[in-house]
């Protein structure tokens, strides 16, 4: 499905090349700084959990979402940049450390540095759904629609990691009144 997305984007792009670049609104200018601030809070908490899991598939997880998460900060700061707009605070850089040395009443489970990711991805595909759909100017919606994507592809393989590991909160199941199969 992706595929198909950057397909599309790639002829967009054309679209945009020509269409002049008037000034960025202040909704653009928001959407910018809230979906780098999110970033750069994704990153602090990506890097807590690389410093406490041990489970393998988990550290694959979180340092692919630290590269994307990385590509996507350099491409938004590069443009808030050129723009002239200054740049959120971010989170300090965590120093690595040995997971074993955690205690366990600090150490967060697999289970809750999995879904903290998840959240924090879900979170930033709404705000990148946000800034696309309020933005006049082409190529500002262009770029959060590429960032939805890559994190809706993302989150799409996590999301199948955390169904195989029991990791995944499921809200309970909804059973309308009257359908069949159910007791009164």
């Amino acid at each position: 499905m992706v595929n198909v997305f950057e397909a599309a984007i790639d002829v967009i792009k054309d679209w945009i090349d020509d269409e002049p670049k008037d000034p960025l609104h202040v909704g653009e200018v928001m959407g910018c700084w809230i979906y780098l601030g999110g970033l750069e809070e994704a990153a602090s908490m990506v890097q807590a959990g690389l410093n406490t899991t041990t489970d393998g598939d988990l550290v694959h997880a979180l340092k692919q979402d630290q590269q994307l998460g990385e590509d996507q900060r350099k491409r938004l700061t590069d443009f808030m940049i050129r723009e002239g707009i200054s740049l959120p605070p971010a989170s300090e850089t965590k120093p690595k450390s040995n997971p074993n040395d955690i205690p366990l009443g600090v150490k967060l489970t697999d289970d809750e540095i999995a879904n903290g990711l998840s959240i924090k991805i879900a979170s930033l595909i709404m705000n990148a759904a946000a800034g696309a759909t309020q933005s006049i100017r082409n190529d500002v919606g262009l770029m959060f629609a590429q960032f939805q994507a890559e994190k809706m592809a993302f989150g799409a393989s996590l999301k199948a990691l955390m169904r195989k590991r029991g990791w995944i909160k499921i809200p309970p199941y909804y059973y309308p009144p009257g359908r069949p199969g159910q007791s009164s």
